[in-house]
């Protein structure tokens, strides 16, 4: 597997997880604090975090694809991006997995 496909998810997990947590915020800032501009952060937020939501399911099952990963696993990790801050432990826990098998396929340098 290729370090790019890892890469790939790694930085969508953290975009998709960012953009969950500062939803979560204006959520409470909308619908407890009564904040002003929150519903504008909100929408904002939430528009994104929908479209790069998107983009992570396909990196994530592009990941899960080439790792072979079994059913049961795969759908863990996609929805990582719909629980605040679930990506970030995912995310580390997948990294952890994987860097072995990356690193193995990665070809061998020459030395001069």
């Amino acid at each position: 597997m290729k370090k790019s496909v890892l890469t790939r998810y790694r930085v969508m997990a953290y975009v998709t997880g960012v953009l969950l947590v500062l939803l979560t915020f204006g959520m409470i800032g909308k619908y407890v604090l009564d904040l002003d501009g929150a519903a504008d952060f909100t929408r904002v937020v939430s528009i994104a975090h929908g479209w790069l939501y998107v983009v992570y399911l396909v990196f994530a099952f592009d990941l899960g694809s080439k790792a072979k990963w079994p059913v049961a696993k795969q759908l863990w990790v996609l929805l990582a991006g719909t629980i605040p801050t679930a990506a970030f432990f995912v995310e580390r826990r997948i990294s952890h997995e994987l860097q072995a098998r990356v690193t193995e396929d990665a070809p061998a340098t020459a030395k001069a």
